[in-house]
């Protein structure tokens, strides 16, 4: 099967976007299919992705004003000739939204079935930066979803927002974890010293340190006696960040092996923003044999067993989410059962299963596609 995946962002970019469309070539190449990407360009002199499975088409782009590590496509003959050159079987839109939307017509005027998945909560996004704009990012998610011939989406909070807004075709595919990369065994007990050398219980937040992202809520659990906060991540709330959660740890962006052996290494793991459509880092927490304190909103509805694997706090609650993790944070033994569970409810979720599941909805929609044209 010949696939091109047209996505909003890709390595080096670290988001989740990036992660699971990476994740997404990876498989297709691994079960013999020929994957095609096409992205937005990285910034001027960014270090080359050679992590990249297959063949990667750049479109020029920009960054987003207020916040430059996102970069957006700007218009380009490339995306459609990648479609004809690659003679595509299906278009894969990675949370479609500018670069999305111009593969879906491309799609569409050459014939090509597309498959758009959804993964970016935009309308909050917009009530974030802009206080307003989420009836018509609504608009534009509607427009270019009704378009697509299936709408995958990660956590039955997303379907149900899709289909309030009337988005139909909509089906659940859930996201893939390394459980081989993230595992208990890398607890680090010389990273534990240097990180709490007063043996306080580690909490840790992973993720961008963006305004949507409220990190702003862990000054309650910056402050508990016995807890060591710790952030990773980078992003333009940095600034704001370091002077909001005084005695904080920030270890700035950190990938791969020496991200897991942080995640292995914390007490607790917490989370804080209020639109996450799934919320991989959750998934690499519990599979890391660590308790979540997240929100009970979007995507932690479906990961976080509350009262078995973590809590599930009030959304932007700042005194909820610091009893919470207070809370955890006195109770050893309770935070090791809950890891353990953690860990035994996400083992058989790994890439390749979802992976098998993806490359199912594609045989589906081309199925449906020769039945449409037979009759």
């Amino acid at each position: 099967m010949r696939v091109v995946i047209v996505t909003e962002s890709f390595p080096p970019d670290v988001n989740g976007v990036a992660h699971c469309a990476l994740k997404t070539a990876r498989h297709l190449v691994d079960r013999g299919h020929l994957p095609l990407v096409v992205a937005p360009a990285p910034a001027p002199g960014s270090a080359p992705d050679n992590d990249a499975p297959c063949p990667v088409v750049p479109v020029p782009s920009l960054p987003l004003p207020g916040y430059p590590q996102v970069r957006v496509a700007l218009p380009s003959r490339r995306l459609a000739q990648a479609l004809l050159d690659h003679r595509a079987d299906v278009v894969h839109l990675a949370s479609p939204f500018v670069l999305g939307a111009r593969g879906m017509a491309a799609a569409a005027r050459l014939g090509v079935p597309a498959v758009a998945v959804y993964q970016t909560d935009l309308a909050g996004y917009a009530r974030t930066y802009m206080g307003a704009g989420e009836t018509a990012a609504w608009r534009r998610i509607r427009s270019v979803h009704a378009a697509a011939d299936l709408t995958l989406t990660p956590s039955s909070a997303a379907l149900g927002d899709l289909e309030a807004h009337g988005v139909s075709r909509v089906r659940l595919w859930r996201r893939g974890v390394d459980t081989i990369r993230f595992r208990p065994e890398l607890r680090d007990e010389t990273l534990r010293r240097e990180l709490a050398p007063n043996g306080e219980a580690i909490v840790g937040y992973v993720g961008r340190l963006a305004p949507e992202k409220h990190v702003e809520l862990l000054a309650g659990v910056a402050g508990l006696a016995g807890v060591r906060l710790v952030i990773v991540g980078e992003g333009p709330s940095l600034p704001h960040l370091t002077e909001a959660l005084p005695g904080a740890v920030f270890l700035g962006r950190r990938t791969g092996d020496d991200l897991a052996r942080i995640f292995a290494s914390l007490d607790l793991f917490a989370h804080t923003g209020p639109f996450e459509t799934f919320c991989q880092t959750v998934q690499e927490a519990m599979a890391s044999g660590v308790p979540v304190v997240a929100p009970a909103v979007g995507g932690p509805l479906d990961l976080v067993a509350h009262g078995r694997t973590g809590l599930l706090v009030p959304p932007r609650d700042a005194d909820a989410l610091q009893r919470a993790v207070g809370d955890l944070a006195a109770d050893p033994a309770r935070r090791a059962a809950y890891g353990a569970a953690a860990r035994t409810l996400v083992v058989g979720r790994t890439w390749a299963a979802v992976g098998d599941q993806l490359i199912a909805h594609y045989d589906d929609v081309l199925a449906a596609r020769r039945t449409a044209v037979a009759a």
